[in-house]
């Protein structure tokens, strides 16, 4: 079998392939795991489109329902998917605003990765006759990853969604 190889990050997952993966229900950030970039020479966009994320309003525990979508340019690692499958249904019982919850997930890729550029989207249902999509995004400093995040932060949402399309 050819392609990626145990020395470039295949022997350091834990989660892939155990089929007695346990699934967290508290917010569990410990549970993501990188490999290597094998392409750090290009630029590219890793997309992920998590329909089914779940967390909790702090205040009254009622459940929010959100498709969470996050994008990035890797530098020198990737997020294993399984994992961040995992790390998602953390939040699952865990409470605290829309805003909080993709800026909590923001932090914890770019602390797991130190990617180049990431945006995290939140599309929360309605609750209350009202939906939050909060948006947040990050450049590496001091790189033109920095000035992509400004431009896109600046130009993120300029087409708003109509109401009968979600």
């Amino acid at each position: 079998m050819s392609g990626r190889t145990d020395e470039q990050g295949l022997k350091d997952l834990t989660l892939l392939g155990n089929q007695g993966t346990k699934y967290l229900f508290e917010y569990a950030p410990e549970v993501l795991e990188a490999v290597d970039n094998l392409h750090p020479n290009r630029d590219f966009f890793v997309k992920f489109n998590c329909p089914e994320f779940t967390s909790l309003c702090p205040l009254t525990g009622q459940p929010d329902f959100a498709t969470m979508y996050i994008s990035y340019i890797p530098d020198q690692k990737i997020v294993e998917s399984k994992s961040l499958k995992l790390y998602l249904f953390s939040f699952r019982n865990h409470g605290d605003f829309h805003e909080d919850c993709v800026n909590i997930i923001m932090n914890d890729l770019i602390k797991l990765l130190d990617p180049r550029y990431i945006e995290v989207w939140g599309k929360f249902t309605p609750r209350g006759g009202i939906s939050i999509d909060p948006w947040c995004n990050y450049g590496k400093p001091g790189t033109k990853y920095e000035e992509m995040a400004q431009f896109r932060l600046m130009n993120h949402d300029l087409y708003p969604e109509k109401v009968d399309n979600r």
